[in-house]
């Protein structure tokens, strides 16, 4: 199914896409679109091919068939209108904070000067000014988190692909991740497709929800929880539709939980 109106304007669009890994068919006909701008999040039981997904959006993985479009131009393999936030923080371990923010700058053979620059202004946008020399051994997880998302907001892709980047994290963390993913949704004006495996988290940061179908996966509902959107984020936990969508949430997923 897809979610494609005439005044959307999608900055992602995957069309019947299948794919299988040998005889597991992992996604089936599967069609979508990430409205421009906007933050949606993938919901599903495990192993429902969310990450799977993700990463033939990125051109990680190929699809058998079917078509990813980005800003209309067919996905062929990564491309640098996305970037791609880690679970696992993926850090180069050898290089500081700076070398790594700006790691993806420099293999696009920007200049040391212009490109530290750029990574200063992201590192002091996650909470990390005065972390520039640190290395990664000398973070906590949740600072290492922080780097990764700077690296990504670095190159200045208007994809972002994260894939449960708070789920190393403690829930405070967490918390203050969501309410900062918020704020940069907000201010970047670059289109999120956020992997999660919390019902709480995908409807507290997103715009979209696409809930999918245990393997083979398909789409198998679309949430816009709007109402709620102009609050303020510490509030946003406490609305009655906040709540209800959650609840109403769990009760088409639990049919699949084991």
């Amino acid at each position: 199914m897809s979610n494609n109106t005439n005044d959307i304007d999608n900055a992602v669009t995957v069309s019947n896409v299948y794919k299988n890994y040998g005889d597991v068919e992992a996604l089936r006909d599967l069609s979508l679109d990430f409205p421009r701008g906007q933050l949606t999040s993938l919901l599903g039981p495990s192993g429902c091919g969310k990450t799977t997904l993700l990463k033939i959006i990125a051109g990680l993985l190929p699809a058998d068939s079917g078509e990813i479009t980005v800003n209309s131009q067919p996905v062929t393999g990564p491309g640098p209108d996305r970037a791609f936030v880690f679970q696992d923080f993926a850090l180069l371990p050898w290089a500081t904070v700076m070398r790594n923010v700006a790691f993806g700058l420099e293999l696009r053979g920007v200049n040391q000067s212009e490109r530290e620059a750029i990574a200063e202004k992201y590192i002091g946008d996650v909470g990390l000014k005065g972390f520039e020399n640190s290395y990664p051994h000398e973070l906590s997880g949740g600072m290492r988190q922080r780097v990764g998302l700077a690296r990504a907001l670095s190159v200045d892709a208007q994809v972002l692909l994260m894939d449960e980047p708070f789920s190393a994290v403690d829930e405070q963390t967490r918390r203050k991740f969501q309410e900062d993913l918020l704020n940069l949704v907000k201010n970047e004006n670059k289109t999120f497709i956020f992997v999660t495996h919390s019902i709480e988290e995908a409807v507290y940061v997103s715009d979209q929800v696409a809930i999918l179908l245990p393997r083979p996966s398909r789409v198998s509902e679309i949430i816009r929880p709007e109402g709620f959107r102009h609050k303020d984020a510490t509030s946003i936990r406490r609305d009655s539709e906040y709540l209800d969508i959650v609840d109403r949430i769990w009760a088409s997923l639990r049919t699949y939980v084991e």
